[in-house]
């Protein structure tokens, strides 16, 4: 709780010591000081920062203050956007039980961050969770071989283009996979440059799934950790096959392949899950440059298209997701630790 309070207090003040005004943003260029006024008293942009920082942190709690009869207060007229069960009374003000409330866009015209985030954050999930797949299926068995071939040709083919595959920027791999097989090569793969998980027909207007746009999203986002877990499994197999444990287990004739995947690998496997892990987070919490240049309906997108229009709840919710997701990876991290190395207790 204290990891997300702390991104809470540094996001609100990062956007409230900029110099753009969102409620002019919301004017749409239109200089208009009476509805400029009205729009910041009824977002509470017209109060000091600390009191808007209490009022956002009243919305997200499950246990909330709210006014009875004050129509001017900013929770009173929030109180109409959510459910909730009162608990008892204080003068005014009822302290009441309700789930997060994450506002509405600016800019999405009653629309809730909540749906906002629930209709782009499956599609960052699926492409996700394919691109961590294929790294880690890929990088786990190329770092093996690598191990078991060290220093011969396919050890150094493969840390060669390994090492071009980190080094290249996502952007610019998107970029260059988006030209090569979406442009120059779609007579060939009939890949699209640009498409999302779920197509609206020309003709019919219905929804239809279309599997093919992941493809190219998927291959650009698992280029560079399946890179870097090639590298770690490598090294760290290496690494374990030199210690003496493993010199035992060969001496008492057990089989090459009992020792690399029941005693070498399973010790060996702590750091690559530490990779794959942040890794994950990482693409969970929205591959910005990649979901954009594809035109990928995720929450990297729709947080590009928020920090463009100074949509700042909606980004708020974005990061706060994005914080949630790192606090419970690390947390299931720590117990597949316990899981796959009986030396680590919980």
């Amino acid at each position: 709780m204290l990891v997300i309070l702390g991104v809470v207090v540094v996001i609100f003040l990062l956007f409230n010591v900029l110099p753009a005004d969102p409620a002019r943003m919301m004017l749409d260029k239109r200089e208009d000081s009476e509805q400029l006024n009205e729009i910041k008293k009824k977002y509470a942009l017209d109060q000091p920062v600390f009191i808007q920082f209490l009022y956002y942190i009243n919305d997200l709690s499950f246990i909330s203050v709210l006014e009875n009869n004050n129509k001017d207060n900013y929770t009173y007229a929030k109180q109409k956007k959510y459910k909730y069960f009162k608990i008892f009374d204080i003068g005014s003000k009822s302290i009441v039980v309700k789930k997060p409330y994450l506002r509405e866009s600016y800019f999405k015209k009653g629309e809730s961050v909540s749906s906002i985030i629930l209709s782009t954050f499956p599609n960052t999930v699926v492409l996700a969770t394919s691109s961590m797949l294929l790294a880690s299926f890929l990088g786990i068995i190329l770092g093996i071989l690598c191990a078991i071939f060290i220093n011969t040709f396919f050890d150094r083919l493969i840390i060669f283009f390994t090492a071009i595959g980190i080094s290249l920027p996502s952007f610019f791999s998107a970029m260059l996979f988006a030209w090569i097989f979406g442009f120059l090569l779609h007579d060939y793969t009939n890949l699209s440059v640009t498409g999302s998980l779920f197509e609206i027909d020309d003709y019919s207007g219905e929804k239809k799934l279309s599997l093919i746009n992941l493809i190219l999203p998927a291959l650009t986002l698992s280029l560079r950790p399946l890179s870097i877990i090639t590298q770690l499994t490598r090294n760290s197999l290496i690494d374990v096959l030199s210690m003496d444990y493993i010199r035992t287990a060969t001496s008492k004739g057990l089989s090459k392949f009992k020792v690399l995947f029941k005693h070498a690998l399973v010790n060996a496997l702590n750091p690559v899950i530490t990779s794959i892990s942040g890794w994950f987070a990482s693409l969970l919490a929205g591959s910005v440059f990649v979901e954009y240049i594809f035109g990928w309906n995720g929450i990297g997108k729709e947080l590009v298209n928020s920090l463009n229009n100074l949509d700042v709840p909606v980004v708020m919710g974005i990061v706060l997701l994005v914080s949630l997701i790192f606090v419970f990876v690390n947390i299931v991290v720590d117990y597949l630790y316990s899981i796959i190395d009986p030396r680590i207790k919980m």
